[in-house]
């Protein structure tokens, strides 16, 4: 059930209430099908004690989290949960904040919490399309037999909105089918996603592990922050209605640098898809 009557704890300047909020922020700490290195379930909280750390003005973009309205309905408990019933529990959640006019946006866990949102708003909206930052193509048809898995998620996204509507950035891992697959079915442009509904999904392994380090599954070769500061500005050209950033595993980073890092792109993350009409102009 949505806690739409305060938090506890809750992500810095993300002070609105529900009712009068445009953003709305849960965690999704879940890391049941985690392949390499599980801890992932960690970091919603983790972010939000590191929060605190930032300040809420952001000279990248020129704003300020005290000027939107951000409502942070704490965690859902997933902990445990078999991979169909955490994503029930998701999508109802997501389905729920976007049928009262707000955008969710969801603080993993592993990858393949992003499904139970996308099959929500899939739902909302059959023209639904996907931008997808990664370090892994997560295109498999199965993994280890499993169908449901942080390496098949976008395949299984796949499977929900077809053929040209998923646009991968920063893919330097994968399986020869995989990359044929994405080949095949995979949106090569952004040509066509301007004027559509678009679900962002950040996985942070995206990252060059030397500027983050604090994930399941590091890979070489990744981004540095501004490059990745640089596409997420671009996305305020775009209809974003709901985002997620995931795999952040902060026992794998006890210097809390990757965590602080995570904080900081979700901050951006939000000033983003703010609405304010000033901002977007």
């Amino acid at each position: 059930m949505l806690n739409k009557t305060g938090n506890v704890q809750t992500y810095l300047g993300c002070t609105a209430g529900y009712d009068e909020a445009d953003i709305v922020i849960f965690g999704a700490g879940y890391d049941g099908t985690t392949s390499n290195r599980p801890g992932s379930r960690f970091a919603p909280a983790a972010m939000r004690t590191e929060s605190f750390g930032l300040e809420t003005y952001s000279p990248y973009l020129q704003r300020d989290l005290e000027d939107i309205k951000v409502y942070d309905a704490g965690d859902l408990e997933l902990y445990g949960r078999r991979p169909e019933v955490m994503l029930t529990l998701i999508e109802e959640t997501v389905a729920e904040i976007a049928k009262d006019g707000k955008i969710p946006v969801m603080i993993g866990g592993e990858h393949l919490v992003t499904l139970g949102a996308v099959r929500a708003l899939a739902k909302a909206h059959p023209d639904l399309h996907i931008i997808h930052l990664d370090a892994h193509a997560d295109l498999r048809a199965d993994y280890l037999g499993e169908e449901l898995s942080h390496a098949t998620v976008m395949r299984r996204c796949y499977d929900l909105v077809g053929d040209g509507r998923i646009f991968q950035v920063g893919i330097r891992s994968g399986t020869r089918e995989e990359f044929e697959f994405k080949a095949a079915h995979i949106a090569q442009t952004l040509e066509n996603f301007m004027d559509k509904p678009i679900y962002f999904t950040l996985d942070l392994d995206v990252l060059d592990p030397a500027a983050l380090p604090g994930t399941g599954t590091p890979e070489a070769g990744g981004m540095t922050f501004l490059e990745l500061l640089n596409d997420i500005v671009h996305l305020e050209k775009f209809n974003i209605i709901g985002c997620d950033i995931v795999e952040l595993s902060p026992p794998y980073d006890p210097s809390g640098i990757s965590t602080a890092t995570a904080c900081k792109i979700l901050r951006e993350l939000m000033l983003v898809m703010s609405p304010i009409p000033s901002f977007r102009a």
